[in-house]
C-alpha cells in the first residue's frame, strides 16, 4: 500500500551546498515555458474544449517519446532533494548521467555523482520512498525505459510504475488497485466535468513553436467539502498548435483524508530534435509531500534534464 501511494503523487531547487538552510520550495510548471499571446474565443472557432478532451484521452505519443528515448544517446542531468518538516533540506543527489544506446547496449556512464546529507540509511537503502522510485525510474540501468529492451520481469515496483503511467500519460482514466483514489482521476465523466472549468490559450512554447494551452482547473466557487473530494486540482496541457501533437503536461494533485495527505505537482515537457524532428523529452519536475498513518512524512522536490540527443549507431 505504501509504495502505490507514493508512486500515484510522484512523477526539481538547485543548491550548491549540503546545509539545512531555508529555501522556497520549487514550484513546477509547464506555462513557466509558455508566453500567452491571447485567450482563444471559443465562439469563434471550431476548437472546442471536447476537441481537447478527445485528443488528450487518445493520444499515445505523448509516452511513444519515452519510449523512443532508447534509439539516443543522450546526457540526463538529475538533482533530487529532500525536506524536513520545516522544509529544510536534509539530503541531496546530483547525477550527470551519459546514457549510451550505442551498438543496441544501453551503458549508463557517470559523469558526476554527488550524494550529501540523510540519503541513505545503515544497510545502503535509502532514506525514503521517493527517492528509491526516483532512482528506480530515472537512474536505474535495469529497470528503465531508456533501454531498447528493458527486463519484462513483473516486479512490484513495475506494478506501481504502470499506475504512474496511467495517471501521467492517459489521464482521465481510472487508475485500478488503489481504494478510494481510483475512480478520482475520471474527470472527465459526465459527473466530475461539472466541478471543472476549462479553457484554453495560444502562445509561444520555448519562444519558437505556436501552441495551444488547454487548462482544466476546480471551479473557484465550489464548497470547501467538495473541492476536499477532488484530488485533481489542475490539469494543464500543451499541444502544438501545427499538428496538435502533446508537447507538455502539468498536473497539481492534493488529497486529504483518514488514510493518506498528498500535495503534489508535476511537469513533463518535451520538444523536437534532428533532422527528423523526432519528438523527445527534455524536462521532468516534480515536488511534494506525503504522509500516511504509521510512517515517516515524506517531503521531496526534483528536476530531470536531458539533453544532447544524438541518433544511436
Amino acid at each position: 500500500m505504501k509504495g502505490v501511494l507514493i508512486i500515484l503523487v510522484l512523477s526539481i531547487a538547485l543548491l550548491t551546498t549540503a546545509k539545512a538552510q531555508k529555501i522556497p520550495r520549487f514550484n513546477p510548471d509547464t506555462v513557466l515555458s509558455v508566453t500567452i499571446d491571447s485567450p482563444i474565443i471559443i465562439r469563434s472557432t471550431r476548437l472546442t474544449a471536447q476537441s481537447f478532451i478527445d485528443a488528450i484521452m487518445s493520444d499515445t505519443s505523448f509516452y511513444k517519446a519515452f519510449r523512443e528515448m532508447s534509439k539516443y544517446s543522450f546526457i540526463a542531468e538529475n538533482r533530487l532533494f529532500t525536506y524536513n518538516k520545516k522544509n529544510r533540506i536534509n539530503a541531496k543527489i546530483y547525477r550527470q548521467i551519459y546514457h549510451d544506446n550505442n551498438n543496441t547496449k544501453h551503458q549508463m556512464k557517470y559523469l558526476t555523482k554527488q550524494d550529501s546529507g540523510q540519503v541513505y540509511r545503515h544497510n545502503g537503502k535509502y532514506q525514503l520512498y521517493t527517492a528509491k522510485m526516483f532512482d528506480y525510474i530515472f537512474m536505474n540501468a535495469n529497470n528503465t525505459d531508456f533501454i531498447p529492451q528493458a527486463s519484462e520481469k513483473a516486479t512490484l515496483d513495475e506494478s506501481y510504475k504502470d499506475k504512474l503511467k496511467t495517471l501521467i500519460f492517459s489521464p482521465g482514466k481510472p487508475i485500478k488497485g488503489i481504494p478510494f483514489i481510483g475512480s478520482k482521476t475520471q474527470i472527465f465523466t459526465p459527473t466530475m466535468r461539472q466541478y471543472y472549468n476549462y479553457s484554453f490559450d495560444r502562445g509561444m512554447y520555448s519562444d519558437s513553436i505556436p501552441i495551444y494551452r488547454f487548462k482544466i482547473s476546480q471551479k473557484p466557487e465550489l464548497a470547501n467539502s467538495t473541492k476536499n473530494g477532488l484530488m485533481i486540482k489542475e490539469l494543464t496541457t500543451i499541444f502544438d498548435l501545427r499538428n496538435f501533437q502533446i508537447l507538455g503536461r502539468y498536473i497539481d494533485m492534493k488529497y486529504d483524508n483518514l488514510l493518506l495527505n498528498f500535495d503534489v505537482q508535476m511537469n513533463i515537457e518535451l520538444n523536437y530534435f534532428g533532422n527528423d524532428q523526432a519528438l523527445l523529452p527534455t524536462k521532468i519536475s516534480y515536488q511534494g509531500n506525503w504522509d500516511i498513518p504509521f510512517k515517516k512524512e515524506e517531503r521531496a522536490s526534483f528536476l530531470v534534464l536531458h539533453k544532447e540527443y544524438q541518433l544511436a549507431k
